[in-house]
């Protein structure tokens, strides 16, 4: 986690003030004098920000400017309630573009790539912000969107696309339709920035391998500008976090308190910047780690790990805690298991069940069998309980052009 210098106490005594020139952080920290802010206990004392306050606080709430310097809104999907709107200023624009720009150095993206773009637009922060990037970059931006894979792979191999911007879950949909159709060598990508879900490394060694790419994970959120905040670089999977921006912390998810650097726990952050909608505190719930060390690649900027999962995506099944990333380390151990899977929970005469579901490329009867039975035996040995194990061949599992659901629990 950044140290809490001098500067940095400046810097979010700052970012407090802004904050409170909106109607949210001026009710939340109300009677509060931002320039008292002068250790790190003093900044730890202030609340957490959830996404729930900022539901709250639809549809404009969040505002800290005047209307008159609001160029954009984007917002969550609000699948799941309410959507939070988050407003952004021409600076805010400015700098999502900046920081964007620098993933794309990081990743070894130059102004010769043709970068080819297939998440969403609209209110969605994603599609957008690979454009922007590209743009400030001053790469060829080739804004597909989501869908019409046929057409994807038309431009793809028509305009040369050489960076491919995805989920990961339509990233493997494509890489499986250039196998299927036999068009590898008329694909000229050599880099994949993949981002909005987490993803295990047997999904990625997959995508890598059927592409031929390099592949950097990049990290954002929607009320923290949108991707493209943190990205890894070549040697490491760990991303760099771009901390001039914002100030971030992990923290335990039960008690609010830092963890020791090396420790998962729950990312905070803190915008350093942001003018239409500045958060202080906010959790994410995503899961990490600090990466202490120097970086081989010489960037000076912080590293976290890979994300491992959600504080908020914990489900008990059997007396048992289960996250989706134990799934995904516990399959990518096993030979012959493909790195898609689907869980389904039912309650059933009084008892939880839970039926796991792998593609394999095994065909054969007798052997399918038994990989079953080993990934059960593991599954048994490393998450604590027996579930039902079914193997199914490749490509049955159902594939996404978003993200990919691979729980769905039927119980409630």
């Amino acid at each position: 986690m950044p140290s809490f210098t001098p500067e940095l106490l400046t810097d979010l005594r700052a970012a407090v003030d802004r904050a409170m020139r909106g109607e949210f952080y001026a009710k939340r920290f109300a009677g509060l004098d931002a320039q008292k802010i002068i250790t790190q206990q003093a900044f730890e004392a202030l609340p957490f920000t959830d996404k729930n306050d900022l539901r709250d606080a639809y549809p404009l709430g969040l505002s800290a400017v005047d209307e008159r310097e609001i160029v954009r809104i984007h917002s969550s999907s609000g699948t799941t309630g309410t959507p939070v709107i988050i407003p952004y200023t021409k600076q805010d624009v400015d700098d999502w573009a900046t920081m964007f720009a620098r993933c794309y150095k990081t990743a070894g993206i130059t102004p010769l790539d043709r970068i080819h773009i297939t998440p969403g637009y609209g209110l969605w922060t994603a599609g957008i912000g690979f454009q922007l990037g590209a743009e400030k970059l001053g790469a060829m931006a080739i804004p597909l969107g989501p869908g019409n894979t046929e057409k994807q792979l038309q431009m793809m191999m028509d305009l040369g696309s050489t960076v491919l911007c995805a989920t990961s879950s339509y990233a493997l949909l494509l890489a499986e339709e250039i196998a299927k159709r036999g068009i590898k060598d008329k694909i000229k990508l050599r880099k994949g920035v993949i981002g909005s879900e987490r993803w295990g490394e047997k999904m990625r060694s997959r995508i890598a391998e059927e592409l031929g790419v390099e592949l950097y994970d990049i990290y954002g959120l929607t009320e923290i500008y949108g991707p493209g905040i943190g990205i890894n670089c070549q040697h490491s999977s760990a991303m760099h976090m771009w901390t001039d921006f914002f100030f971030y912390e992990i923290i335990d998810p039960k008690t609010g308190k830092p963890v020791p650097d090396g420790e998962v726990g729950e990312l905070v952050i803190t915008t350093l910047r942001k003018e239409g909608a500045p958060l202080i505190r906010y959790r994410t719930h995503d899961l990490t780690r600090a990466v202490s060390g120097d970086c081989p690649c010489g960037s000076h900027f912080p590293r976290i790990d890979a994300i491992l999962g959600r504080s908020d995506d914990m489900i008990k099944v059997k007396g048992v805690i289960l996250f989706p990333g134990k799934v995904d380390s516990l399959l990518s151990g096993i030979a012959d298991v493909s790195s898609e899977y689907q869980i389904i929970i039912d309650h059933l005469n009084g008892r939880d069940m839970l039926t796991l579901f792998f593609e394999t490329p095994v065909e054969n009867a007798v052997f399918r069998e038994a990989l079953q039975q080993t990934v059960q035996t593991e599954f048994k040995a490393k998450i604590g309980f027996l579930p039902v194990v079914k193997a199914v061949g490749m490509g049955e599992l159902p594939r996404s052009e978003k993200k990919s659901t691979r729980i769905f629990d039927n119980r409630y």
